[in-house]
């Protein structure tokens, strides 16, 4: 890969590896007042993926917003990452994107070109997501960030949660890890076509087609698998009732992202995953890229879900056939035990 020169040379980290670590987080905002608003159905009490809020037994609404640096140096392919993964959030709680609102944050002397090119790649993913764009915010900042507010809208009593998983239920991965490392790569300039070819399919991809492949079926929890890695955000779908146990062997994976973890092109947020689930995940056992795989923060990642048993291996074949080839079954909840993440 040629010598960066663009976005990527503008910003010190991008995409979800951007994030802050979610026990900080976690700490600020429990010092938060609750609004005590029995029509907040979800809010960021659970660390969920976006806030839901009842307009009637029926129908509720869906807020998320979301936005980060870039990761790749071309503008349109930046801005459909981008809003793949805000989009993103509806599906993970079960809904229906309706209206987008860009998010902009851009260097005054930066061309604007590149700014137009982020847009324009943004609106497609908007409009295959079947939402509208309705306007957004711009600011200028040292640099670039871009992203989306999202409404959405869901049926009440079909409000998909992260954290309420049901023992015996079987876990989905709709997408393969190590997107993170593979970014990695590309800033040093190690990273094949290849590598990053299935890197940018997969964070381009929408999650619609996984959500929509769900219909018809039992799932009892769901979150998509962003900047905390896929063990963080299964330790937030364990919660505070059960255990989750992952099968290393059965993760989907880019597979040059495993030589390039042997080569240490890891990332920050990779580190802080493993700092924030290292309490709750013996994970010595594994091969270090095994590892490395589970903490490697994912920007546009799949969806996870749990569903039962009986209908797990039919869900996937259906979210196959949809287009998420790489789908597979890699763990199962448990019963709450010492350790929250366990493996087999």
């Amino acid at each position: 890969m040629g010598k960066s020169k663009g976005l990527l040379s503008s910003c010190t980290s991008g995409g979800c590896g951007a994030k802050i670590e979610s026990d900080g987080l976690s700490h600020l905002l429990a010092g938060l007042a609750s609004s005590g608003d029995k029509r907040l159905l979800v809010g960021y009490d659970t660390s969920d993926d976006a806030a839901v809020y009842m307009l009637d037994d029926e129908r509720s609404l869906i807020f998320t917003a979301d936005f980060f640096p870039p990761m790749v140096d071309d503008g349109r392919t930046f801005g459909r990452i981008a809003a793949a993964n805000a989009l993103s959030d509806v599906w993970a709680m079960g809904g229906k994107p309706m209206v987008a609102l860009n998010l902009v944050c851009f260097p005054e002397a930066m061309e604007k070109r590149i700014l137009a090119d982020i847009l324009a790649g943004g609106a497609e993913k908007i409009a295959e997501a079947g939402a509208v764009l309705g306007g957004g915010h711009s600011i200028y900042d040292k640099e670039p960030k871009y992203g989306l507010a999202v409404t959405g809208i869901v049926e009440t009593a079909k409000v998909l949660r992260n954290n309420t998983p049901k023992v015996g239920h079987k876990l989905i991965l709709t997408k393969p890890l190590g997107v993170g490392i593979v970014m990695a790569a590309l800033r040093v300039e190690m990273a094949d076509e290849g590598a990053v070819a299935q890197a940018l399919a997969s964070m381009e991809r929408l999650n619609r087609y996984a959500c929509e492949s769900m219909a018809g079926f039992n799932a009892s929890a769901c979150t998509d698998v962003t900047g905390f890695g896929l063990l963080v955000h299964a330790l937030e779908m364990a919660g505070n009732s059960a255990s989750i146990i992952l099968y290393p062997n059965a993760l989907p994976v880019i597979p040059q992202a495993v030589g390039y973890a042997n080569q240490y092109l890891l990332t920050a947020a990779g580190q802080r995953n493993r700092n924030r689930a290292g309490v709750y995940a013996d994970v010595s056992a594994l091969p270090f890229t095994t590892q490395e795989l589970l903490f490697d923060p994912q920007t546009s990642g799949g969806l996870l879900i749990a569903v039962p048993a009986d209908e797990a291996e039919t869900l996937v074949a259906r979210i196959q056939e949809a287009g998420d080839e790489c789908a597979a079954i890699i763990g199962e909840v448990a019963p709450k035990s010492e350790k929250v993440i366990l493996f087999k």
